[in-house]
Parts: structure tokens; C-alpha cells; sequence
């Protein structure tokens, strides 16, 4: 084990995936002898070389594209999107291209993008979202979204080493913020399994990414009033441990969503739809969701404080669901 934090993570899966398969090469903006935007990828040029680490022109379509062609001719790429935004220019890429070719076809295209996403960190509307929903759509596709520095790691070795195009949605506000154990070596977390990171007996919370760190501490301020709830980790998001989810909500009877993107057309949509199909009977309360308000999101520090979930906007949903 050794003490990492979330960027640190991200950069020893890459390295080691790497050294283990010459297949494995990265390849994006800026990534190479700058390190990246957020120096995800320093000191990678130096060992493996600019033909493993490109840096490519500021075409994120031309970057997907070119991903795309070299996954389906036996290699491994790892594109990296400067910003999650920016995925828009290579939308086409990604969902009519990417994501189909193993069901039109059968073929295998090994690719990983990552994307940094989120608020928290003032980059404004085009800097700062997180668009895992658009993704969570379409079929083919795998979503990712590790909220600790051993799952950055164990998650995007997981994606590097999957057959088919794999979503990692790495939050920024996470890069310096998170230190915990990583194991050193080989370390995967498998694709679609969640993770319970605090047990309870009165509420279910069904959170992810950087939400998890949210709803821990809005827990730990709840069982000061005698409450529990328990904390339900997604890390995957398509696809997603859903007996995992349905479990903890027939246990404990209540089910709170929490996310970071917007309200409307959220994934928390599609959970809530799903424990309300399938765990109806043995619900004690509404299924309730917090979530950032339906607008871009603001530049402003304390524009974006009240546009997005905090420990007091949770810990209220959690009160009001106890009281339920």
C-alpha cells in the first residue's frame, strides 16, 4: 500500500499499464512534454516517449477518430479530453462510431477516455460540468466515475484493459483533495460493482464521484441526531450494481439519490425509476433527490456554492426523509 492521492492514482495506473502492454498509449492535449492540463500525465514522456505519449491538435474529434481507428488495429488508447466539456466536438465520434461498431460488427475497440469533470474548482459554464448522462444513454458504452484514489486507480486499469470503449469521468475537484491507500502493483476494481462506504439502517443514499465525500460528512452530522444512513458508492454508472442498490433500499426503506449534475434528465432519474419498479413495497417514504439546479453552471464562487449539492442541502434531504 502506499499513501496516494486521487491524480497520483490516475498517473500509477497509466504508468504501470504501460510498462505491462506496449499496446497502451495516450493521447490528447497538451499530455506530452506539458504533462497535461492538471499534470495527469507528467514524467509519462520521459519514460515511454512521444510516440506513446501524443499530443495531438485541438480536435477533440479528430482525437476520438483517431483513438477509434487504433483500438480497432489491435492497440489500447487512452484519449484524454482536456475538459469533459469539450467532449461535445467528438460526440459523433463517441456514440455513432465508438459505441457501435462491436454491435454492428462484432468488433472489439479497447479505448478509455478520460474525462475531467466537474465543479467546485470556479471554472465556469464551459469548464465545469459533468455530462455522465449523455453517455449513460448509449448503449456500448461503459461509464466510470471513481470518488477515491484507490478507485482511480483499480478503475481506469479496469477500463484500460476492457474490449470496448470505457467513459472515465475523473472529478476535478478530487485531483489534490483525496489521499488514501493504493495498493502499489497490479490493482483492479471491476467494472459495475458498487461499494458500501458507510453502513446504516434508516436510509439508503445512492450517490458517486465527488458527491460520496459529500454525503459521508452529511451522514456523519445525521447520526449525531440518531439517525444512520448508510452510503452506497456506485463507481460505475453503466453499467451499474443495481442489486447492490435494490438491497440496501429494501433493508432500510428510504432512498435518497444524490449527484452533482443537473436535476432534470440526471441519472438519479433512472435510479429512482428503477427502485420505484422494484423495490415499491418495501419503500417508507418518497424517493427523494439532490442535485445541481437546471442551469449551466456559474462562475461566480458563490454562484456556484448555492448551484450545487452541499453537506447542508444533503443533510437537509436526509433530515426530511427521517422525518418522513
Amino acid at each position: 500500500m502506499a499513501v496516494m492521492t486521487y491524480l497520483e492514482g490516475i498517473n500509477s495506473a497509466l504508468r504501470e499499464e504501460m510498462r505491462r502492454d506496449e499496446r497502451v498509449f495516450c493521447l490528447g492535449e497538451d499530455i506530452g512534454v506539458y504533462g497535461g492540463a492538471f499534470k495527469i500525465t507528467k514524467g509519462l514522456i520521459e519514460e515511454f516517449g512521444p510516440l506513446r505519449v501524443l499530443d495531438t491538435p485541438l480536435s477533440e474529434s479528430a482525437i476520438v477518430g483517431v483513438a477509434t481507428g487504433a483500438a480497432l488495429m489491435g492497440m489500447r488508447p487512452v484519449v484524454e479530453m482536456q475538459f469533459s466539456d469539450f467532449i461535445t466536438c467528438a460526440f459523433n465520434q463517441v456514440v455513432n462510431m465508438s459505441a457501435k461498431i462491436h454491435y454492428r460488427w462484432g468488433a472489439r475497440v479497447p479505448m478509455v477516455i478520460r474525462c475531467p469533470s466537474g465543479g467546485g474548482v470556479h471554472g465556469g459554464p464551459f469548464h465545469s460540468q459533468n455530462p455522465e448522462s449523455w453517455f449513460f444513454h448509449v448503449p456500448g458504452l461503459k461509464v466510470v466515475t471513481p470518488a477515491t484514489a484507490a478507485d482511480a486507480k483499480g478503475l481506469l486499469t479496469a477500463a484500460i484493459r476492457d474490449n470496448n470503449p470505457v467513459m472515465y469521468f475523473e472529478h476535478k475537484f478530487l485531483y489534490r483533495r483525496i489521499k488514501d491507500d493504493v495498493p502499489e502493483g497490479d490493482h483492479v476494481v471491476p467494472i459495475g460493482v458498487a461499494i458500501c462506504r458507510r453502513p446504516g439502517k434508516h436510509m439508503s443514499v445512492i450517490t458517486y464521484g465527488s458527491m460520496v465525500h459529500v454525503c459521508l460528512e452529511a451522514a456523519e452530522k445525521l447520526q449525531a441526531e440518531g439517525c444512520e444512513a448508510e452510503i452506497i458508492d456506485l463507481r460505475s454508472l453503466l453499467p451499474f450494481d443495481k442489486a447492490a442498490v435494490l438491497e440496501s433500499v429494501q433493508r432500510t426503506g428510504k432512498a435518497l439519490i444524490v449527484h452533482e449534475d443537473t436535476r432534470t434528465g440526471g441519472v438519479g432519474a433512472e435510479f429512482a425509476a428503477i427502485i420505484a419498479e422494484e423495490a415499491f413495497e418495501s419503500l417508507d417514504g418518497p424517493v427523494r433527490r439532490v442535485a445541481s439546479i437546471d442551469t449551466p453552471v456559474p462562475y461566480s464562487p458563490p454562484l456556484e456554492e448555492f448551484f450545487m449539492p452541499s453537506v447542508d442541502k444533503v443533510l437537509a434531504a436526509m433530515q426530511d426523509l427521517a422525518a418522513y
